[in-house]
């Protein structure tokens, strides 16, 4: 038996992107929309899908900004919850398919779609292997399809148990942007939950919603690895990992050409002066 599913989405801007991620969710559906933009447009759109709008005081992030949701749900009734970007869109029934995914198996705490597509038609990965130190090393030397690692789910569409959000708790509000349902779903296999997809379900991920400046997100990106690492593994597995993505980064340096040379090459810099020092800086 599947419960009810609240959805939640955290809106920055991009009020045509989340009239259609609402839309896509059906109607009848309770959804909770927080807009850490405090945009005008952002408030029509959920009043006209009959979404609940929440305004934060200022940009929280995604993880603090889902936490605002996350707090009173996690106060009412039982429900599951649904983590949607407002980039994201579902095809119809997609919802009731990842709940009864959900609901098949007592051991899962989190259910992603099995696909994620973008607006061109190419794909996204969905399941990635937790990052580590040793995760690090093996990409650096090309060897990443031997990784053996348990994986997470990326968070464009996530669907979270009830009783696993309970016993896990919220989301670690240390990560901005990123990284932050990566750490969760690490702490909820900590404590015995694991990860799926259901595989009748594939949805549409634009990616970039949360800020217009390519630069920004990659920063943002990096910074949230080095919170993870250092989280997880200290100083001295943040330092190996430093070292791995900067050999890597210096290889792709010289053996990539064109986009792919000058990606591994803004990664190597970031790396060198340090992620979340890049970030802060704001270039």
């Amino acid at each position: 038996m599947t419960r009810p599913v609240h959805v939640v989405v955290v809106a920055y801007h991009g009020a045509r992107e989340l009239g259609e991620a609402l839309a896509s969710v059906g109607a009848g559906r309770p959804v909770t929309v927080v807009d850490n933009s405090q945009n005008e447009d952002v408030g029509e759109v959920c009043a006209q899908r009959g979404a609940r709008y929440v305004q934060t005081i200022r940009n929280l992030g995604f993880a603090a900004g889902a936490n605002v949701a996350l707090r009173e749900l996690l106060d009412g009734d039982p429900c599951d919850v649904l983590l949607l970007n407002p980039d994201s869109t579902l095809p119809e029934g997609a919802v009731d398919r990842l709940a009864e995914t959900l609901a098949a198996d007592r051991g899962v705490g989190a259910v992603a779609p099995a696909a994620l597509v973008r607006r061109d038609g190419s794909s996204q990965r969905v399941l990635w292997p937790f990052p580590s130190p040793g995760q690090a090393w093996l990409e650096a030397l090309g060897l990443g399809r031997l990784s053996r690692s348990p994986r997470f789910a990326v968070g464009a569409v996530l669907l979270l148990r009830w009783e696993a959000l309970q016993e896990v708790g919220l989301l670690d509000e240390r990560f901005f942007l990123y990284a932050e349902e990566t750490d969760w779903q690490r702490r909820a296999q900590a404590r015995g939950w694991r990860t799926t997809v259901s595989e009748s379900v594939t949805a549409t991920h634009a990616g970039g919603s949360a800020s217009d400046d390519p630069s920004q997100r990659e920063r943002l990106f990096y910074a949230a690895q080095e919170i993870y690492i250092r989280k997880w593994y200290g100083s001295g597995g943040w330092l190996s990992y430093r070292l791995a993505a900067i050999v890597g980064a210096a290889v792709r340096t010289v053996v990539l050409r064109r986009s792919r040379r000058s990606g591994a090459a803004r990664r190597l810099l970031i790396y060198l002066r340090g992620p979340c020092r890049v970030a802060a800086a704001g270039s």
